[in-house]
C-alpha cells in the first residue's frame, strides 16, 4: 500500500510537468502566413517555399493566405490582431511596416507598435526598367526625354507608395518633370503592362525583370543595390547613375502579433532561419531572385526598422506623396 501510494504521489507530481510541456508545444494546430498581396509575385512565391519548408520540420499544417488589396492594410491588420501565439503570422513587403503609416490616415492598427518583428529576411533589388519605345538608354536620357514632353510617360506601380510609386515621383520632385502614374494590383500586372505599351516604365526584380531584358523586351536603366547584379553586369546602380536618394530600398520581413512571448519568438526565428537555407529555398527562390539574404535576428530586426522608418518618412516627403 505504501508502494501504491508513493507512484501515485510520483505521478501527481509529474503530471503537471508533462502538462505544462505539452501546453508549451509549438505548434498545435495549423499555422497560417497571411500574405498581403496578389499570388504570383516574388514574395508571394517565398512565402510559399519556407511554408513548405516550416511544415516539414513542425509537422503541421502550414498555409499561405493571400489577402491582396487596402494598400495592404487590411491583411497585416489580421496578424496585429490575431492571438500571439504564433499560430497566425505576416510575409510581408516594407511598404506594409514602415511607409503606410506616413501615409493612411486612421489605420487600423500600427504596424510599429501592433507587430512582433521576427525577421528581416532579405533585401529585394529593383530596377528601372522600360519599354524599348522610350528610347532612353540611361536615367538621365529618360529625365530628357520626359522633360521634353511632360505628362508623355507613364509609369506603373504596385499602388499608392508602393516602391515605383516613391521612385519615380522622388525622381519627378528632383528633376521636376512630369509623368502620370497608373497603378496596378500587383508587380506582375505592372510589368506586363510595361511590356504591352500601356505604361513606358516601372519597377522589378531580377526574377521578374532578367527574361525580359535579355529579350529585348524591356530595357534597364538603373538597379537599386550597392553593386550590379553579376548576371546582369552592363545595368548601372543607382549611385552610379547619380541618383542614390531615389532608391525606395525595398525588403521582405516576417512578423508576429505583438505580444508573442521573447521565446516564442526566437523559436520561430530559428525555425525561419533553418528554412532559409535548405537548398529548395536558397537555390530556387533567393540566389536566381539577386536577393540579399540577411536573416536578421527580431532584436536586429526592430532595430533596422526603426532606421528604415525614418528613411521612408524623408523619401515620402522628397516624393511628395501626400496622405490618404
Amino acid at each position: 500500500m505504501r508502494l501504491a501510494r508513493r507512484s501515485l504521489l510520483a505521478a501527481a507530481l509529474v503530471m503537471p510537468a508533462i502538462a505544462r510541456a505539452q501546453g508549451s508545444a509549438f505548434p498545435t494546430r495549423q499555422v497560417r502566413i497571411v500574405v498581403p498581396f496578389p499570388p504570383g509575385g516574388g514574395l508571394d512565391a517565398l512565402a510559399r517555399a519556407l511554408a513548405d519548408r516550416l511544415q516539414a520540420a513542425w509537422g503541421q499544417p502550414v498555409v499561405v493566405d493571400n489577402r491582396p488589396g487596402g494598400s495592404t492594410v487590411p491583411g497585416v491588420d489580421i496578424v496585429a490582431k490575431a492571438a500571439p501565439d504564433g499560430h497566425t503570422l505576416l510575409i510581408t513587403a516594407d511598404n506594409s511596416i514602415t511607409s503606410n503609416p506616413h501615409l493612411i490616415r486612421g489605420m487600423p492598427h500600427d504596424p510599429m507598435r501592433d507587430l512582433a518583428p521576427l525577421s528581416h529576411l532579405v533585401d529585394v533589388h529593383q530596377m528601372v526598367l522600360v519599354h524599348p519605345s522610350v528610347g532612353a538608354g540611361t536615367l538621365a536620357e529618360l529625365v530628357a526625354a520626359a522633360r521634353a514632353a511632360p505628362g508623355r510617360f507613364n509609369f506603373g506601380s504596385y499602388g499608392n507608395a508602393s516602391q515605383p510609386h516613391l521612385a519615380f515621383a522622388a525622381l519627378m520632385a528632383r528633376e521636376k518633370i512630369e509623368m502620370v502614374h497608373v497603378p496596378y494590383r500587383g508587380l506582375t500586372p505592372a510589368v506586363m503592362a510595361t511590356l504591352a505599351g500601356e505604361v513606358q516604365m516601372t519597377l522589378a526584380g531580377i526574377a521578374s525583370g532578367a527574361r525580359h531584358i535579355e529579350a529585348g523586351t524591356l530595357k534597364a536603366l538603373a538597379v537599386g543595390k550597392p553593386t550590379r547584379f553579376e548576371a546582369l553586369t552592363q545595368v548601372p546602380t543607382l549611385i552610379e547613375a547619380g541618383y542614390p536618394e531615389i532608391d525606395p530600398r525595398t525588403w521582405f520581413g516576417a512578423f508576429a502579433p505583438a505580444g508573442t512571448p521573447p521565446e516564442l519568438l526566437s523559436q520561430l526565428h530559428a525555425a525561419l532561419a533553418a528554412a532559409m537555407q535548405q537548398p529548395s529555398v536558397r537555390d530556387r527562390h533567393l540566389l536566381t531572385s539577386g536577393y540579399t539574404v540577411h536573416v536578421r535576428t527580431p532584436e536586429a530586426t526592430a532595430a533596422f526598422l526603426r532606421e528604415d522608418f525614418e528613411y521612408k518618412r524623408r523619401l515620402i516627403a522628397t516624393a511628395g506623396i501626400r496622405v490618404e
